[in-house]
């Protein structure tokens, strides 16, 4: 096989091959000359997994599916190939191969020569044998930066497109109601602006590549009841519209995300899967949206089997198709022969299979997969010899020296230091004691969706693929003069205490004690952290709070460090830690990360994009609460946290003056400018990023008593000051009225300038005037920042 492979046409290019006619037209023209059997196999996907011999890809065999057979399937078409890279470890330029030849003979055997849509998992980077492991998506919130978040997400797409996939089930847009649920992990934090700013920054980038971006999950699933995965969901219009729904909507407008994915849960009875007014009536009537709907894996079949809306299969699919989900993920099932049958029959109009299939079919139509030159060989394999599959072994890397780097920078700025008393940056110590379960472990930096914990740990005898420095090694490369004694202590789960005393013994030695806690990711109870890895509160798991207090009661310095998927409470650690160093699972990277802020060689930079609970216990509770989800005197749990979002020290001072309001009123459609001084007092490089909440003391609904609407990250120099201005549209006080409309209400306001939602904050009290006025999906999303360097400076 060469290079030069394609589908071979006629001398007469079909209608709906002709890339001189518009998308409509040809899609139009296709559906036209199409049965109801070709339709709806563009309609489901097949989940397979690329042969590491190079041959064709072979149907993933799962306890929730029947077997599929190809043979039978391909003549009528296929709409997607499932995670073709992300089901069995495989050599990514034979996966290529595989791939590519599985496409060919996709096209070959029916007979429009349409070709599949390929899509695999990119949560926290390609999930794909040998590819980097970057840093999970709540690190991602921590950094405060879309910028580089861009910049990684195109770098994820440009592998993903380099080996012939479509299109990529990220970002998670959940926010985080609770953080015992096991995905907290996923998310990008527990703040709608936040999350929604750092996911459309992901979108962008992905797209950017040519990929499909896949937003999910749409909506409510973080919002299950007590933090249980696929729970039931307690959620009101009010707070869908509020606080779940805008990082979708952002995405959409600004992002533009060309896929959604629907979300298991059901919200006051209704299944997303099944819900019309979500799927049609505000995805695609009201804001817009033209791309695909993609069911969760199963998410159909689940309408009968878990929620019980439908009696058989077919009933799961029409009322799928009636609600807007237009590909069934990751297999066939319902959109098989019960919907086949269920068409036949009348049961399910076939105006809506075309409508599904006209939307896939424009999809592939706008990546090329129906031009007459369409070519299967992906970049990474072009001047390849393709009948050689040994020979491409090692051809392709995913894990280059510009992706380490964009790992590492992601990394670094979303290493929090919570606390220090200045011990840190330590200064050449002698002796360290390295304590903890995470203190040697390669796979504490990964999360549950990285390509060794979700797949590899299923194939023991595989390498890694990528290089996992542990912090001991890390460590050790920063101090080579130090000497260090490593002891695990206890395990992240266990519960074993047995090592403890051998801890306390290495403290007791040391100059200072280093003990690296934290998570496990894995799966579906596997971990400690991760999808179905819920937990019943936020202790330390394990017996690591008992090894924590134990090297605490020792007097020696203790910087407390956690590779984690979600926070925790810390008990004593809060007040009697030398220093807490807090990281979210930061990749394959993250290791020298950390070791960089400890050592001083970095200055950390990151905010917490979730509070750190105080207690164990006081869930659900994110800074985002109105007055009575706050500590009061007639309740005895106090929720107040220990570490407040948006929370994160320096290894330098700030001194934050000069407030400006250069207009104190605004009408209901103006907006207001503002400016402070920012400058650096320490000695040392530092960044400081300003926040900016808005609290709204009376409306005509609870309101929380703030929450964020703009933020910036300043770099400054030792000494150096900057004026950071900004303008506010009137659009941000906007909340959902009791009508369910979205209002700006005339009153005065709040506008706060804060390091965190708990830091002292600069305010500036403003008035909007004027009319009630009613806003809806194109008013304004942000505050829109300038800084400028102060004159003498």
């Amino acid at each position: 096989m060469t290079a030069n492979v394609a589908v071979e046409t006629t001398p007469e290019v079909p209608l709906w091959n002709d890339p001189a006619q518009s998308l409509t037209t040809r899609v139009s023209a296709l559906i036209e000359a199409m049965t109801p059997e070709e339709k709806i196999a563009q309609l489901y996907g097949v989940w397979v997994g690329a042969s590491n011999e190079g041959g064709d890809v072979a149907p993933h065999q799962h306890d929730m599916e029947e077997a599929v057979d190809l043979d039978a399937l391909l003549p009528a078409g296929l709409g997607q190939l499932t995670r073709p890279f992300g089901t069995v470890p495989v050599d990514p330029a034979v996966g290529a191969l595989s791939l590519l030849r599985t496409q060919v003979r996709i096209a070959a055997e029916n007979r429009f020569g349409i070709p599949a849509l390929a899509h695999d998992e990119c949560l926290a980077g390609f999930a794909a044998w040998g590819a980097t492991a970057y840093p999970v998506p709540l690190s991602w919130g921590a950094t405060f930066d879309p910028g580089l978040v861009r910049r990684m997400a195109a770098a994820i797409g440009r592998d993903m497109r380099a080996v012939g996939v479509h299109q990529g089930l990220a970002p998670v847009l959940d926010v985080v109601r609770d953080a015992r649920w096991g995905r907290v992990e996923e998310t990008i934090g527990e703040d709608p602006y936040l999350v929604g700013t750092i996911g459309t920054a992901y979108v962008q980038g992905l797209e950017s590549a040519g990929i499909v971006a896949t937003l999910k999950h749409f909506v409510g699933y973080s919002a299950s009841r007590a933090g249980r995965n696929l729970a039931p969901s307690s959620v009101g219009p009010r707070e869908r519209a509020d606080v779940l729904l805008p990082p979708f909507e952002m995405a959409v407008r600004e992002g533009g995300a060309r896929s959604v994915m629907h979300a298991y849960t059901d919200i006051d009875g209704v299944p997303a899967a099944a819900d019309e007014d979500l799927l049609t009536g505000l995805l695609r009537d009201t804001w817009g949206f033209d791309g695909t709907v993609v069911a969760d894996y199963f998410g159909i079949a689940f309408l009968k089997t878990l929620h019980g809306i439908a009696g058989d299969w077919a009933g799961a699919a029409g009322a799928a198709l009636r609600a807007g989900v237009d590909v069934e993920l990751p297999t066939v099932k319902t959109f098989g022969a019960p919907l086949l049958e269920a068409v036949a029959d009348g049961r399910v109009p076939e105006a809506l299979i075309d409508r599904a299939v006209r939307r896939v079919l424009t999809q592939k139509a706008a990546l090329g997969l129906l031009d007459p030159d369409w070519n299967p060989v992906p970049s990474a394999l072009d001047g390849a010899d393709l009948d050689d599959a040994d020979a491409l072994r090692g051809r392709i890397d995913l894990d280059g020296p510009g992706n380490r780097e964009l790992a590492r920078a992601v990394a670094e700025e979303a290493v929090v230091l919570l606390s220090n008393d200045g011990t840190l940056p330590l200064e050449r110590p002698r002796r360290i004691a390295l304590v903890g379960p995470n203190a040697d472990e390669p796979t504490a930096v990964l999360g549950c969706y990285s390509f060794p914990q979700h797949i590899g740990v299923r194939h023991p005898g595989t390498p890694l693929g990528i290089e996992l420095p542990t912090l001991r090694d890390t460590l050790a490369a920063e101090f080579p003069d130090t000497e260090f004694t490593v002891v695990r202590g206890t395990g992240v789960d266990d519960g074993d205490v047995s090592g403890i005393a051998e801890a306390v013994r290495a403290a007791q030695d040391a100059d200072v004690v280093v003990t690296v806690l934290g998570d496990r990711a894995g799966l579906f109870g596997r971990g400690t952290s991760g999808e179905g890895c819920d937990v019943e509160s936020l202790v330390l798991p394990g017996a690591q709070q008992q090894l924590l207090d134990a090297l605490l009661d020792t007097g020696r310095p203790v910087v407390t460090v956690l590779l984690a998927g979600r926070p925790y409470a810390l008990g004593r650690a809060v007040a009697e830690s030398a220093a807490v160093v807090q990281s979210f699972f930061p990749g394959e990277e993250g290791t020298a990360a950390v070791a960089g802020v400890l050592a001083g060689r970095t200055s950390p930079t990151g905010r917490l994009p979730v509070s750190v609970p105080r207690g164990a216990g006081a869930q659900p509770a994110t800074y985002l609460g109105a007055p009575l989800a706050h500590a009061s005197e007639v309740s005895n749990i106090d929720p107040t946290p220990a570490f407040g979002f948006g929370h994160g020290l320096t290894y330098t001072t700030f001194d934050w003056s000069d407030l400006v309001v250069h207009a104190g009123e605004a009408p209901t459609d103006g907006e207001f400018s503002l400016g402070i001084t920012v400058r650096n007092t320490g000695e040392r490089h530092g960044t400081e990023v300003v926040q900016l909440y808005l609290h709204d003391p009376v409306a005509s609904v609870v309101q929380p008593v703030q929450r964020l609407i703009g933020y910036t990250r300043v770099p400054l120099a030792p000494g150096e000051a900057r004026t950071v201005r900004v303008e506010v549209p009137a659009d941000l006080a906007s909340f959902t009225g009791r009508d369910g409309a979205r209002v700006v209400e005339p009153g005065e306001l709040e506008l706060r300038f804060a390091a965190s939602s708990t830091a002292p904050p600069l305010t500036a009290r403003v008035t909007l005037t004027g009319p009630e006025r009613r806003v809806d999906h194109t008013r304004r999303l942000h505050a829109e920042f300038t800084q400028d360097a102060v004159p003498g400076d």
